[in-house]
């Protein structure tokens, strides 16, 4: 099991949701997860319904089996202090530039810097020891970059090492990408089964292996339940006479089926929403078969009908251990 989990996803495909059950999958029978977010959107926060995080590692939930989480917002700012005192001593002089506004300059004129400061730290807390020598989480799994930016996100720190030929940069840079492209490291892609995210997913994938970065798992999430087997869905075809229909609904206590009642009322509203769930299947199913070509793992995970809470995430959780994710 890689120690860092990247998870991405095009824009609306819950990917936010996805990481965070990751995270409290895989800190189950007693690990330790951190789960790291990059984009400043406080996600974390509002699914673990807790305050904002603040830039520091904060327990934010017990896992089953007494397995924690804790995550951590990474302020491109601060984390750009914590290098300057890491590897230049600053100390005040790092604040005073902060103060002066050269630091909120610096991570704002220069994008690539501030994915080189959130990818350092999440690198950082991968490979950070106790003083017995052990892991400091056995996992770390970053809410990442939509993915459409992924590939360049992860990638930022082999066009640093290879603009800065040597010193701390250079030497920091490597660091980082021996992590990143190292098994410790699994990009998983979560997607919905519509074209559009299917497409994308296929295109980061490409993009990922063309950089020599390690793909895991494609996770489709809000999977609708199936209300149809083949045959009722030959129904929704118009495959079956309206009268059989009629006769049928007439049986199940909804009305009599002769012309003009009740059940048979009902028939063209039903027909019409069968075909619909029809055309909506075969479009799952294509797109199935789209993701099944990618030559990766593919799982599932529900769409949950009360909507989004702090359950339904353990919910996820549990379903993503099932599967054997985590």
């Amino acid at each position: 099991m890689s120690r860092l989990q990247v998870v991405s996803g095009k824009g609306g495909t819950g990917k936010t949701t996805v990481a965070a059950a990751l995270a409290l999958a895989l800190a189950t029978e007693g690990k330790r997860t951190l789960l790291v977010e990059v984009e400043g959107r406080q996600g974390i926060a509002q699914l673990f319904e807790t305050e904002a995080l603040p830039y520091e590692e904060r327990k934010i939930a017990v896992a089953p089996g007494g397995g924690e989480v804790y995550a951590l917002a990474i302020d491109p700012e601060l984390a750009l202090l914590d290098y300057l005192q890491m590897f230049y001593k600053l100390g005040g002089a790092g604040r005073a530039l902060k103060k002066l506004g050269a630091i909120d300059f610096a991570t704002t004129i220069a994008p690539g810097l501030r994915d080189v400061l959130l990818t350092g730290k999440a690198c950082e807390a991968v490979r950070r020891k106790d003083k017995n020598g052990r892991y400091a989480y056995d996992c770390v799994v970053m809410d990442a970059p939509p993915t459409g930016r992924i590939t360049r996100f992860l990638n930022v720190n082999d066009e640093v090492a290879g603009l800065a030929k040597i010193g701390p940069i250079h030497n920091q840079a490597q660091a980082v990408m021996r992590v990143l492209k190292s098994p410790e490291t699994a990009v998983h892609l979560v997607t919905l089964l519509e074209e559009m995210p299917v497409q994308e997913t296929a295109d980061g994938i490409a993009e990922l292996r063309a950089a020599k970065l390690p793909v895991g798992r494609v996770i489709v999430n809000m999977v609708r339940p199936a209300l149809l087997d083949e045959a009722s869905l030959e129904l929704g075809l118009g495959q079956t006479p309206r009268t059989a229909i009629a006769k049928s609904l007439s049986a199940a206590g909804l009305g009599g089926a002769r012309r003009g009642g009740v059940a048979e009322r009902l028939v063209d509203p039903l027909l019409e929403q069968a075909a619909e769930y029809a055309e909506r299947h075969a479009l799952e199913r294509s797109q199935r078969d789209v993701l099944g070509e990618l030559g990766l793992p593919l799982h599932e995970l529900p769409l949950l009908a009360g909507g989004m809470d702090l359950a339904g995430l353990y919910e996820l959780a549990t379903e993503l251990r099932k599967q054997g994710i985590a």
